[in-house]
């Protein structure tokens, strides 16, 4: 096989415009969602068909394999390779045309789901199949695995969507087929008629064998070129993973979206239990019919809260069934008939749409959720997706759990029980010794159990390098030699996603947890979720791909993807290329040139954090490789200035009007600038004439120390930034506690979170200034006193990083105290909001804020209030030092145009709210726009 240099010459000269080559690029294409790591020689992100056919052409005569990829969102491992990947998602991602009158689309293969929703929606039309990764994965994926998602039992799988296909062979011939084409027109093309003669040859299997229940997806649709189905090849092509063409456009029909929507939730005593009942519901119409086990939804309740999920009836195990229709009354009247006929113990009708989006959520993000165990393990894809006709699926769900229970395995299961698909992740020892092989021997017995009930090996997430070699289990020997000479047929020289399907890998190969080095000594964090391994952390990240969403408020995650566009950029791309660097072979050490590519552009917003469904902390893995790879060395000039600011703040402080002359005269600025790493283009904040700390002096505020005894009281928690440069923040909390008939305190001593040092790595020094504070704020809790954060980086180190970084009982219990202003007040009884009625607000929550402290309760508050709020979701762009930085400034700026600015030039007379710091310099910086903290908007003596 050729070197990635020789190839990329030779896509180069063949006309290729977009190739990554680089190891940065091949590390963060090396998985998909699924367990397998292949490292790719190139990735090739195509503009056109042309460049596809070159593209194949350069790899036919370097014997280079082939494989498409949309989204990296298959499970199974089927997007993955050791040659060229095909990255269709960059460029060929349009919708070419929409038939508004007939109800169908001709899209490229990039062009992911809710983006082609969005161009149907408008005109009454949607795309019927939803898997839960709709909001990133494309079209094409779901054409490769034919995919299916909730709705599918109203609206069919993707062939049942597809109307005609074009699609190019590894012998670069250019095919275009369509759904209901003739016959004889077909057999006109050699291949297409060898393929007929095969089908001939095996009537008897193909239709014992083939299409027995709905989600049947294993193997190759054979049973779509039986004569009886008019020898569909349209339909035959798809799930056939790209081992056997490529497609470059399909046309797929739409459906109409129904004007009314209902969920129905019932409860059963367990989920065999509901597994039993979802066949009776059918009759009644469902679009969707889906199973949740308590130990999911338990796991949600946990990890965001006890109001994440909405009130359920009484149960262990739900089914969630969606009635929809055009008539209310119609569809209200067969709701009410399926909770009279479900045979539950409890069911309700959720009316309230939001209560429904929610429970809707919980089932979206399952797969990412699931990533951990109920005995929180690391739980893997592998075998995540078998499913049985569905009158036999509550005997299989209790058969499956005792085979878990014989291997001393655990899951959280849930899945399309309408259709008898199973969804489930489970915490196979991968990185134990002898971890692959109990791997392999429970994937064994598996695939025995699933065939059994006469099932699938996957129900619609293809078969991939997870299940291609479980295949025999429930296909003949004739079938398996069936599926050979079709491969045959299209792709002879074995170029198109070899390993899969056909002569498969066994599932065992490859897998990417067993070759990654486990790291626990020396580290800077404690990682207490992940039993102190860096390796489990990392490894978080299965892969689902939600970082590649473009989310809506109140999504944070992950602004710079959204402004590059670039898988490295992506919380998966990071830890894909950290994962490179712990396997050791493609990327080496915490110092290597990847690693730093691939981080240089996170914000540390946090927003993984909280919108990663497994849960990833990137900020925090960020942190770990900046403190790993300069220890003992000398920095990036940023870390000395912008990382240790607060110190030249506090340094400042002492003379503001000599600071502020230095900084002020002439070229001054522009010196400092370049000496400091900062942006040209970005202005520096003003030191206040008089600090936070000197008015309380001489406006009664006393320590937590003078005022001991005293009653009602609340310690603020005053950073260096409200101190220094925002004290008219501090001085409106001050009068917005009083005025709520409490007393605010503040800690004798100026103490700071050490949160630049943090986010710059300096982890040794963040972790002595950080004991110090919280040695200081534990004075507080002693009294029983309740801390207000007012910054909200801050707030969110004491109550996430500190835990982390200190972990000592002094951090738990400052992490137990530790309010927001809002949680603070709306907790606080008899306070009510002021009346702000008539009040237009600009909301732009901080990023930290979002993700480890939830702003529901500022949002409740100002509802309460009768402010018209608008909430911006996303981050602002700045992010404490990152958009300040030399490098930094252009993504920034675009980071700032998906959300905030628009929404500044819209409502020019509207209030910013923006509790962050960061949030306020960026829309000062980049529309002179004035932004106010929730203090001064409470304050009643705002004017």
């Amino acid at each position: 096989m050729s070197s990635p240099a020789e190839l990329l010459a030779a896509l180069t000269a063949a006309g290729v415009r977009d190739v990554l080559s680089d190891n940065t690029s091949r590390a963060a294409f090396s998985s998909d969602a699924s367990l397998y790591r292949l490292v790719p020689q190139a990735v090739v992100r195509p503009h056109d068909r042309d460049e596809v056919l070159a593209a194949l052409s350069v790899c036919r005569s370097l014997g280079v394999p082939v494989t498409a990829r949309g989204a990296g969102t298959s499970c199974a491992g089927n997007a993955v390779s050791t040659g060229v990947v095909l990255d269709f998602s960059r460029h060929m991602n349009a919708v070419l045309e929409l038939d508004a009158a007939e109800g169908w689309a001709r899209v490229q293969p990039g062009i992911v789901h809710a983006a082609l929703q969005r161009v149907a929606l408008p005109a009454g039309w949607r795309f019927g199949p939803d898997p839960s990764s709709h909001s990133r994965c494309t079209i094409g994926g779901m054409i490769g695995n034919d995919a299916c998602g909730s709705r599918a039992l109203g609206y069919g799988k993707t062939s049942d969507n597809v109307l005609g296909l074009e699609v190019v062979t590894a012998g670069g011939q250019v095919l275009s087929t369509r759904h209901g084409q003739p016959r004889a027109e077909l057999v006109a093309n050699p291949g297409w008629a060898t393929l007929d003669a095969l089908v001939s040859e095996h009537l008897a299997t193909i239709r014992t064998e083939f299409g027995r229940f709905g989600r049947q997806v294993s193997g190759y649709a054979m049973q779509r070129l039986l004569p009886e189905h008019g020898f569909d090849v349209t339909r035959f092509l798809v799930g056939s993973e790209a081992t056997l063409a490529i497609a470059t456009e399909a046309t797929v029909r739409l459906v109409r979206e129904p004007a009314h929507r209902l969920l129905v939730v019932l409860g059963y005593a367990d989920i065999a239990a509901a597994g039993d009942a979802a066949p009776a519901l059918l009759p009644f119409g469902p679009v969707a019919v889906e199973g949740m086990d308590k130990r999911i939804v338990d796991v949600v309740r946990a990890r965001r809260g006890p109001g994440a999920v909405p009130d359920l009836p009484r149960g262990a195990g739900w089914l969630f069934v969606e009635i929809a229709g055009d008539d209310p009354g119609e569809v209200t009247a067969r709701a009410r008939q399926v909770v009279a006929g479900a045979d539950a113990l409890d069911g309700r009708i959720v009316e309230d749409p939001v209560a429904a989006q929610a429970l809707w959520r919980v089932r979206e993000d399952g797969a990412g959720l699931a990533g951990r165990s109920p005995r929180d393990r690391p739980a893997h894809a592998g075998w995540e997706d078998a499913a049985v006709p569905p009158e036999r699926l509550g005997g299989y769900l209790r058969e499956f759990d005792a085979l878990l229970a014989t291997h001393d395995l655990s899951g959280l299961p849930y899945g399309h029980f309408g259709d008898g698909c199973l969804h489930i992740r489970i915490d196979f020892p991968l990185a134990a010794p002898g971890g692959t092989a109990r791997f392999g021997e429970f994937l064994s017995a598996a695939a025995t159990l699933a065939a059994s009930y006469g099932g699938s090996m996957s129900g619609e997430h293809g078969d991939g390098r997870a299940r291609s070699g479980l295949l025999p289990a429930m296909y003949s020997p004739e079938a398996i030699g069936l599926f050979e000479r079709v491969k045959g047929i299209f792709d002879p020289a074995d170029l198109l996603n070899p390993g899969v399907l056909v002569r498969p890998d066994a599932p065992t190969e490859n897998l990417r947890v067993p070759e990654a080095r486990q790291v626990r000594t020396g580290l800077a964090l404690k990682y207490i979720h992940d039993d102190g391994d860096f390796t489990q952390a990392v490894h978080r990240c299965t892969g689902v791909g939600k970082c590649r969403a473009d989310n809506p408020a109140p999504g944070v995650m992950c602004p710079s993807y959204l402004a590059t566009g670039e898988e490295k950029d992506s919380t998966r791309g990071r830890a894909r290329v950290l994962q490179e660097m712990l396997n050791g072979s493609l990327v080496r050490g915490w110092d290597a040139p990847e690693v730093h590519d691939a981080l240089d552009l996170c914000l540390s917003c946090k927003g993984c954090l909280s919108d990663c469904p497994t849960g990833i902390d990137m900020a925090s893995y960020k942190s770990e490789v900046l403190h790993q790879t300069y220890k003992g060395r000398v920095r990036p000039v940023a870390h000395y200035s912008l990382g240790q600011l607060p110190k030249w703040i506090r340094l400042g402080g002492k003379a503001p009007r000599l600071a502020r002359r230095a900084l002020g005269i002439g070229d001054g600025v522009g010196m400092f600038k370049r000496l400091a790493g900062v942006d040209a283009r970005r202005s520096l904040p003003d030191l206040a004439p008089r600090s936070f700390r000197s008015w309380a002096a001489d406006n009664g505020v006393r320590t937590v120390e003078e005022s001991a005894g005293a009653p009602d009281r609340v310690a603020l928690m005053i950073d260096t930034f409200t101190d220094h440069f925002s004290p008219e923040v501090g001085i409106s909390a001050v009068r917005v506690l009083r005025a709520a008939g409490v007393e605010p305190v503040i800690p004798s001593r100026d103490g700071c979170c050490g949160l630049t040092w943090i986010s710059t790595g300096q982890l040794d020094a963040a972790r002595k200034i950080l004991s110090e504070t919280i040695g200081d704020l534990d004075v507080a809790v002693a009294q029983g006193i309740p801390i207000v954060g007012l910054e909200p980086s801050c707030t969110a180190v004491y109550r996430s990083d500190a835990r982390e970084l200190v972990g000592d009982e002094r951090a738990e219990r400052v992490a137990g105290a530790v309010q927001t202003l809002a949680e603070f007040l709306w907790e606080l009884p008899g306070w009510t909001p002021p009346d702000l009625s008539g009040v237009s607000v600009i909301a732009q929550p901080h990023c930290h804020h979002h993700a480890v402290m939830s702003w529901s309760p500022d949002a409740a508050l100002l509802q309460a209030a009768g402010a018209q709020v608008q909430r911006l979701g996303g981050c602002c762009g700045l992010a404490g030092n990152f958009g300040v930085e030399v490098g930094h400034y252009e993504v920034s700026v675009k980071i700032a145009e998906r959300q905030l600015l628009p929404a500044l030039d819209a409502a020019p007379d509207a209030v910013l709210l923006a509790d962050g710091f960061s949030c306020r310099t960026q829309a000062r910086d980049l529309r002179d726009r004035p932004g106010i903290h929730l203090a001064q908007l409470l304050d009643p003596e705002r004017g």
